[in-house]
């Protein structure tokens, strides 16, 4: 087997080019995408209040309690990300 050396620097060459390009790709995604724990954790509550939203009504009023409990986390949320883009 003869070792060809044209072809693996060009294998190296061709990944460290892609690790600099892939590498600036990530990096400005994860600039540009701000909090994204919080954002997720938005969503999810959306989510679950509209879940919540569509349970049937009799539950005690535990459920009519848990969406306000969750309008409540949304707002914090919210207020959260408000706070943090500011500073």
């Amino acid at each position: 087997m003869r070792f060809n050396v044209w072809k693996v620097s060009t294998v190296v060459l061709a990944g460290a080019l892609a690790a600099v390009v892939g590498g600036n790709f990530i990096g400005e995604a994860t600039a540009e995408e701000k909090q994204p724990h919080m954002k997720a954790a938005l969503k999810l509550l959306k989510e679950a209040d509209e879940q919540l939203e569509k349970a049937t009504a009799d539950k005690g009023g535990h459920r009519v309690k848990a969406r306000e409990h969750v309008k409540n986390a949304v707002d914090e949320v919210k207020k959260g990300i408000e706070f943090d883009s500011k500073n």
